[in-house]
């Protein structure tokens, strides 16, 4: 099925549109006070810079003083609630702002900038909290991507909205959107379905400086979340540093008018979108944290070619977007522009499954308030390094160049801390490059708790086949001797393999084996086994050894039978290894798949029964 069904799914689309209309409000406000304010209230240079910079400043203040309690309040009540709550506040907030907009009171409007921003506090820890709720596993990356496209739009709108509405008709057609939109925003979030609380016996801490001490706590107890929490922070100070910058560079390096600007944020917003989109076909349904990598890799290649695409002060000025599209070097522009939109969609869309995978049902709320107190930090932060470049004569192409390769020391960085990340890239580009994978029955697979996976042993890549395609990691049980291959070495100690001996070869790395596999299941880890001992030499399954039977004798966890259909003959099998022909091998994009069968459990189980069920799920297909 495909993501875009989800809009036919009422555990959907009224909270999507919920949310896509929240953010086209909160942005058709903003920016039809910044309009207010600059252009129509005849104050001057100075003091419309004092109001224009201290706005965001205003709206971001809640994230701080706020986030922490907003994820209490969405671990301890049903979410639906809240959310009604929630745009109930947002209707009156709009019609503040109506009679803020209508007198031309700019302290009224900024009281209602802080209670958006108290606004956007409370709804973003349930924002990403409720998805898991309402959508499958197999749903979650497209969820998310439907939401990010949905999100980017709906600011471009609103951000075109909210400037052209204080036109003519000025501040009562802006009064009447942002009123309208408001109880449009109401009604659809009544259809959203109950979303039960995930910790109801939480008690509730309203100390904000010490729950915010203790969110960030829970935030970073696992590295990996908390590495995840980072690179979506990261995001947003990488992506706060290019929309700040937008204006000037529209102005200065292309040369345009406030409709070429415009036509800038579409690009963005729209390659944005289109990259949120392409995560669910490129994870193939999973949560794939291997694409964060080439989403980072996109942002740093696209934005250095940003400013050799076009610096300098442009030779002519006060273009119109036609104007800019017929200017020497413009597309290359527009296509970096939404490349980096794309490569933004990929890199944080998964980030956001990821943290709402991993992380634990009961906490999942306070870990996004967290994440957002992480956000406003690196936003400010973002601030801060604009301002500070600015003052140091860099405009704001060489901002954007700045940033770009800043975004490597910073993934790098984030990658080092939890190979995860790198380790999944690895394996999803070599398994999407050599083979083409169909997975049947990962719903199989525990959310949480230990398993014993038992396989069938086709080709060298096997567990890289594997690794690629089950959505929890995974301890492999290898040869020892494979650790001795560069590149396999770098990917399998990654994993966190489990080398293995035969009795013969070297009885003390066996008896290490045996204790780190028990050890890894007592720690409610997935390990997973290739009974055979060995690969197959022609294809056919080779009789199980009896050591799963030890494993399971010492700890009794289910077992999970899987397949591999296809391999045999294609790159990396015995039959046809690369390892052993100089030329291509046959069979190079080779069809394999992949089943997963029901859990067994681990009394039923002996190595004969095992063995006849894998050879029963791999079928003729060898």
């Amino acid at each position: 099925m495909s993501q875009f069904a989800l809009f036919g799914q009422r555990r959907f689309a009224p909270f999507f549109w919920t949310q896509a209309l929240a953010a086209f409000n909160d942005n058709a406000f903003r920016n039809a006070l910044l309009v207010l304010v600059a252009f129509q209230l005849g104050l001057d240079d100075r003091a419309a810079s004092i109001y224009t910079n201290f706005a965001p400043a205003l709206f971001i203040l809640p994230f701080f003083l706020f986030s922490a309690s907003a994820g209490q309040l969405a671990e301890r009540f049903e979410k639906t609630r809240i959310i009604r709550w929630v745009k109930l506040f947002e209707i009156a907030a709009m019609a503040v702002a109506a009679a803020g907009f209508i007198t031309h009171h700019v302290t009224l409007l900024l009281l209602v900038l802080f209670m958006m921003g108290l606004h956007s506090t409370v709804f973003g820890p349930i924002k990403y909290a409720i998805l898991p709720q309402a959508l499958k596993p197999v749903e979650l990356v497209g969820g998310n991507g439907l939401v990010e496209m949905g999100t980017q739009l709906a600011i471009l709108l609103g951000m075109i909205a909210g400037t052209t509405s204080m036109g003519e008709a000025g501040p009562w057609l802006a009064a009447v959107i942002t009123i309208g939109v408001a109880v449009v925003g109401y009604l659809a979030c009544r259809a959203i379905p109950p979303a039960p609380a995930t910790a109801p016996e939480l008690k509730i801490n309203w100390n904000p400086f010490g729950e915010t001490a203790r969110v960030l706590r829970i935030t970073r107890a696992d590295r990996a979340v908390w590495n995840a929490v980072l690179g979506i922070s990261w995001f947003w100070f990488f992506g706060t540093v290019l929309i700040a910058q937008l204006p000037i560079y529209t102005r200065e390096t292309l040369g345009g008018d406030n409709t070429v600007y415009t036509l800038v944020l579409t690009l963005f917003s729209i390659g944005s979108g289109l990259g949120a989109l392409a995560c669910e076909k490129l994870s193939g349904r999973r949560v794939e944290i291997g694409l964060v990598p080439l989403g980072a890799f996109g942002l740093t290649v696209f934005g250095v070619d940003l400013y050799f695409a076009r610096h300098g002060l442009a030779p002519v000025r006060g273009l119109n977007w036609l104007g800019f599209l017929h200017a020497p070097g413009s597309w290359r522009v527009v296509l970096d522009l939404t490349l980096i939109g794309a490569f933004a969609g990929l890199y944080v869309v998964p980030l956001f499954a990821f943290v709402q995978a991993r992380a634990p049902r009961e906490k999942l709320s306070r870990i996004i308030a967290g994440n957002n107190i992480m956000n406003a930090v690196l936003i400010v932060a973002a601030a801060g390094f604009g301002l500070g470049l600015g003052a140091l004569g860099l405009d704001a192409v060489q901002i954007f160049l700045a940033a770009a390769l800043l975004n490597v020391l910073v993934a790098t960085y984030i990658f080092t801390l939890v190979p995860e990340f790198i380790l999944r890239f690895v394996t999803w580009v070599l398994t999407n490059t050599l083979y083409r994978v169909r997975a049947d029955g990962l719903q199989h697979i525990p959310e949480e708790g230990p398993a014993l996976l038992v396989c069938n042993h086709v080709s060298y890549v096997d567990p890289l086949l594997l690794m690629a395609n089950l959505r929890r990691p995974t301890r492999f049980v290898m040869y020892y001797r494979i650790f001795n291959v560069p590149l396999l070495r770098f990917l399998f100690r990654t994993a966190r393999a489990i080398p293995i001996a035969g009795q013969k070869e070297d009885p003390a790395v066996l008896q290490q084996a045996w204790d780190a596999i028990d050890a890894a299941l007592a720690d409610g880890e997935l390990v997973c086994i290739f009974p055979e001992g060995a690969l197959t030499r022609d294809g056919v399954i080779a009789p199980f050894r009896p050591g799963l039977e030890r494993i399971l004798a010492r700890r009794p966890v289910p077992v999970l039978p899987m397949a591999l259909r296809g391999l045999w003959g294609s790159m990396w099998s015995r039959r046809d290894s690369a390892l052993h022909r100089a030329r291509l091998p046959r069979r190079f994009r080779a069809r394999v798949e992949l089943v997963v069968d029901a859990p067994l459990p681990p009394a039923r189980v002996t190595a004969a029964s095992l063995e006849a069920r894998v050879r029963e799920l791999r079928g003729e297909m060898a």
